[in-house]
C-alpha cells in the first residue's frame, strides 16, 4: 500500500489511482518475498559453514595437508568435506562462490526500504513528534547513516583493534546502541528499529562484497599465478565472517519489529533494540560452542530469556508517544483531499463505529492492548490519513475487520468505495 500511496500523491485526478495503488501493494510484496527468500538463503549459508568450521576435526594427519575435515549425511547422500587453512596446493577447476546470497539480500531490503520508507515516508518514514523533517532530508539521513556506518566501520576494523577480536566486538556494540538511540531521535519508531536493522545488515553484506570476496579472489589470483598466498586475508576475512555470525539474529528482528508495535512503539525503543544485541550473542555463543564441541554453556539460556523477559517488561511502558501526547500530525495536501471529499462525514462513521475499537489509541476490543500495526483510526484526521489503506482493507476487499467481527455491512463499504472515489476523480465500475 505504501508505494501506491506515494504515487496517489502525484496523481491530481487521474482515474488511474487504483491501478497503481494495486501495482504498488503487488510490487512491494514480491520485492518482500525475494528479501525473504534470499535472506534465507545467505544466512542459512552462513550459519552452515560457521557451524563447519568450528566443527572440522582438524586432530587428524591428512594426506590432502587440509587443516581439517568432517564427514556429513544429508539427503541419502554422505559428504566428506576438507577445510585448507590458507589455500590448497593448485586451484581447482571448479569453485563455487557463496557471495550472491548477501548481495541479493542487500539490494532487494534497499528497494524494500525505499518502496516503503522513502515513498511512504510521510507515514513511516517522519514523524514531527520526533523531528520535523522535510521527506528529502529524511532520506538523505536514511541513506548516509548506512553509508557512514560502513566506513566508520571498516575503519576501526583496519585499525589496531583488528588485533583484538573481543575489544572490538565491544565498541561495535557500543555503536550499534548509540544508533538505536540516534535513530529513536530523528524518525518515528517503526522506521528507527528498521533503520538500525539497515544499518547492521549494511555492514554485513559490505563485508561480503568489500573485503571477504575480495580476500579470496587475492587468495586464488595467488594461486593461479603459483605464488603461495598469504595468511592474513584468510585471517581479515574470518574476522568479519565473525562479526556477521553474532549479528544476524538481531538484524532479522529489527526487520520483524515493524510489524510489532510492542517493539517500535515502546518509549524505550531503542534500549529493546539494544538488548536484542545481547540476546544474538548469547544465542550464538551457544550453537558456536556447541558446534565447536567445547560444551554446553546453559547460562546462555538463562540470559536470552532473563533479556526477553526485561525486553516484554519494557515495551509495557507508554507505547505511542506521539498519540499519548494529543499531538496531531498535519496533513498533505493529498490527505486534505479525502477529509473534503463527499461522503467524509459517512466514512468517518462507519470507521469510528466499525474499526476504531481495536485501532486507537486505547482499544476496547477484548484482547486487544494496542492498535494493529500501529494504525489509529480514533479521529477524523488520522481516517483522513489512512484513507488509501480503509479502502483497500475494509472497501474493495474484506480484509478488514478480521472476519467481520465488528459486522461491516455491504453498503458501508460501498459507502468507503464511493468516498475514496469522490476524492480522488477515480470512475467505478
Amino acid at each position: 500500500m505504501d508505494f501506491g500511496i506515494a504515487l496517489f500523491a502525484s496523481q491530481e485526478g487521474d482515474s488511474t489511482v487504483f491501478e497503481f495503488i494495486v501495482l504498488g501493494e503487488w510490487l512491494e510484496f514480491a520485492v518482500r518475498w525475494l528479501h525473504v527468500i534470499t535472506a534465507i538463503a545467505w544466512i542459512g549459508s552462513s550459519f552452515y559453514f560457521i557451524a563447519l568450521d568450528l566443527g572440522l576435526h582438524r586432530d587428524r594427519s591428512l594426506a590432502s595437508g587440509a587443516d581439517g575435515e568432517e564427514w556429513q549425511v544429508h539427503g541419502g547422500g554422505f559428504y566428506h568435506i576438507q577445510k585448507y587453512l590458507v589455500a590448497p596446493a593448485s586451484m581447482p577447476d571448479d569453485l563455487v562462490w557463496f557471495k550472491w546470497e548477501s548481495y541479493a539480500t542487500w539490494l532487494s531490503g534497499f528497494a524494500l526500504l525505499c518502496l516503503v520508507y522513502y515513498l511512504g515516508a510521510d507515514l513511516y518514514l517522519v514523524d514531527p513528534n520526533v523531528m520535523d523533517l522535510k521527506i528529502w532530508q529524511a532520506i538523505l539521513v536514511s541513506v548516509g547513516s548506512l553509508a557512514l556506518g560502513w566506513l566508520l566501520y571498516d575503519q576501526l576494523c583496519k585499525s589496531a583493534l583488528g588485533e583484538n577480536p573481543t575489544l572490538l566486538m565491544v565498541l561495535l556494540y557500543l555503536i550499534l546502541v548509540a544508533m538505536a538511540w540516534g535513530y529513536t531521535h530523528v524518525f518515528s519508531g517503526r522506521a528507527a528499529l528498521l533503520h538500525l536493522g539497515a544499518f547492521t545488515a549494511t555492514i554485513m553484506s559490505a563485508n561480503v562484497f568489500m573485503v571477504i570476496i575480495p580476500n579470496q579472489k587475492i587468495v586464488v589470483a595467488d594461486l593461479v599465478a603459483g605464488r603461495v598466498p598469504e595468511p592474513k586475508y584468510g585471517k581479515i576475512a574470518k574476522l568479519r565472517s565473525t562479526h556477521n555470525n553474532y549479528l544476524t539474529l538481531p538484524v532479522i528482528f529489527m526487520m520483524l519489529s515493524n510489524h510489532y508495535p510492542l517493539a517500535f512503539a515502546s518509549e524505550y525503543n531503542w534500549l529493546i533494540a539494544s538488548l536484542v544485541f545481547l540476546m544474538g550473542v548469547t544465542i550464538r555463543h551457544w550453537f558456536n560452542t556447541r558446534h565447536a564441541r567445547k560444551g554446553s554453556p546453559t547460562w546462555t539460556w538463562l540470559a536470552t530469556v532473563l533479556l526477553f523477559i526485561i525486553i516484554a517488561w519494557l515495551s509495557t511502558a507508554p507505547m505511542f508517544r506521539a498519540e499519548s501526547s494529543g499531538a496531531l500530525v498535519p496533513l498533505s495536501p493529498a490527505q486534505e483531499r479525502f477529509a473534503d471529499a463527499e461522503g467524509f462525514a459517512d466514512v468517518t462513521d462507519i470507521v469510528l463505529g466499525r474499526c476504531s475499537m481495536c485501532h486507537s489509541t486505547e482499544p476496547g476490543y477484548d484482547g486487544i492492548h494496542w492498535p494493529p500495526k500501529g494504525v489509529i483510526l480514533d479521529r477524523p484526521e488520522e481516517i483522513a490519513r489512512w484513507a488509501p489503506e480503509i479502502y483497500l482493507q475494509a472497501g474493495l476487499s474484506h480484509a478488514m475487520p478480521p472476519a467481520n467481527v465488528s459486522f461491516i455491512e455491504p453498503e458501508e463499504r460501498a459507502r468507503i468505495v464511493a468516498w475514496y472515489r469522490a476524492a480522488t476523480g477515480e470512475k467505478g465500475g
